[in-house]
């Protein structure tokens, strides 16, 4: 895929008029400053020329036997191929244009006759850049939703990987891979904003060596309100910018997943990491002024150590416990969540699948629950909340692969199992079982 910007060119445009002379003196202003056209003396010869090699521009005169401009139009419009190409109605000053109806059927602008030079030139400059900053807007959205999808497709492919090291090889080379068409959009972005700052420059000198403009123009301009663009189009611009924001995001997530195969293999205190996690989420536990604060109510047994990658387990407890805090922003008081570890000597096939090959029925085991009393998940949603960015939060709150990479420590890392229990209006319980020393 290209990610180079492209360059502003002089465009194809078609000259649709009944009248020989204006064709001639409209293809001679043109083709004078750099531009390609080509002309067609009634509807019907312009709707085959322009099945046969779509313009860029079509300047289309209303009053035409046969087909009138407005028809042609219509026609153009209704065309999935076509229907983006912008149009340039051209009136006689002495016919009453009907402008609603020439919007409405899809015309972008007008010119009038007699035709005054710096005028054509002007408007048919004004709609071939925003014509290209539409096009390169698109493809800019193309780019982002094509990436994005490359991305989780990656991940779930990445997810399903038995080793780490191999697991942080592959997610390396997409950290690079996503990076850089990233950074073409970024770069693209800036210059589709310099394009439009140029738009607008023009439109600004044209107001300034035409200070009086006909009726027409002055209704034109009160109609497209450029000082509302000039306003909004740096919006839109800050959401690409936004959603290239969030692909990086994401990469930097891939990162630090496939950075937890660095940390050592070590007998850990399980209470001790719960108790610390606890310690840094203790600014959300106090609640705000709108919520209460959330009582942690724990249930701790006698346990022994457990031999395991203790960064990694800490990211599982904190992502757990976050999320239960996430379930209970918008829950009245009384809001708890529950802690409670036990001792297991097999595993709980009531509650996992007795067909993966994880901890032995005989082998022991530590059991970590951990419930809230929030509005509880739906079957539907029980069911995916392990698959890699799936997540129910708003935009910018997740991006759904905290649960995705605690099922992989969890399972893969430390042939383990993680599982849910949940329903509307029930709460939440996610339980943890962690063998408490693994041969690989």
């Amino acid at each position: 895929m290209n990610y180079e910007p492209t360059p502003v060119l002089k465009g194809n445009i078609l000259i649709v008029d009944d009248i020989p002379a204006n064709l001639q003196l409209l293809a001679q202003i043109l083709s004078q400053q750099g531009y390609k056209t080509r002309t067609a003396p009634d509807g019907k010869l312009a709707l085959r020329s322009i099945e046969l090699t779509p313009p860029d521009l079509i300047l289309l005169d209303i009053m035409m036997p046969g087909m009138d401009g407005y028809k042609v139009c219509q026609a153009l419009k209704a065309s999935t191929t076509t229907k983006d190409i912008p149009i340039i109605f051209i009136s006689a000053l002495n016919e009453v244009l009907d402008k609603v109806k020439a919007f409405e059927v899809g015309g972008v602008d007008y010119i009038t006759k007699p035709f005054h030079e710096q005028e054509v030139l002007a408007r048919v400059s004004n709609q071939l850049v925003q014509r290209q900053l539409f096009q390169q807007t698109q493809s800019y959205a193309q780019q982002l939703e094509q990436t994005v999808t490359e991305l989780k497709k990656t991940q779930a492919q990445l997810i399903q990987k038995e080793k780490m090291a191999s697991l942080g090889q592959l997610a390396a080379g997409i950290a690079h891979e996503i990076n850089n068409p990233v950074s073409f959009i970024y770069g693209n972005i800036a210059l589709a904003a310099d394009y439009a700052r140029d738009l607008l420059r023009l439109l600004e000198l044209y107001r300034h060596y035409y200070p009086h403009p006909v009726a027409e123009i002055i209704g034109e301009l009160n109609e497209i309100q450029p000082e509302f663009i000039a306003e909004d189009y740096p919006k839109l611009l800050n959401s690409m910018r936004e959603g290239a924001s969030r692909i990086t995001e994401i990469v930097m997530s891939l990162r630090k997943f496939t950075r937890l195969g660095e940390q050592k293999y070590k007998p850990v205190d399980i209470h001790e990491s719960i108790d610390n996690t606890l310690v840094i989420l203790q600014h959300r536990l106090k609640g705000t002024n709108k919520a209460g604060e959330i009582e942690v109510i724990k249930h701790y047994s006698q346990l022994p150590r457990v031999t395991c990658y203790a960064s990694e387990l800490n990211q599982v407890f904190m992502n757990l416990l976050s999320n239960a805090i996430d379930a209970l922003e918008t829950q009245p008081s009384p809001r708890k969540i529950t802690i409670s570890t036990s001792l297991s000597c097999e595993s709980e096939s009531a509650l996992h699948n007795q067909d993966s090959k994880l901890a032995t029925h005989n082998s022991k085991s530590v059991v970590i629950h951990i419930a809230d009393n929030g509005c509880g998940m739906s079957e539907e949603v029980r069911h995916q909340i392990f698959d890699p960015f799936f997540t129910t939060k708003p935009v910018g709150r997740g991006i759904g692969l905290g649960l995705a990479i605690s099922h992989d420590i969890v399972v893969e890392k430390h042939r383990g199992q993680i599982s849910c229990i949940s329903a509307p209006g029930r709460g939440t319980k996610l339980i943890v079982q962690i063998p408490i020393s693994v041969k690989f």
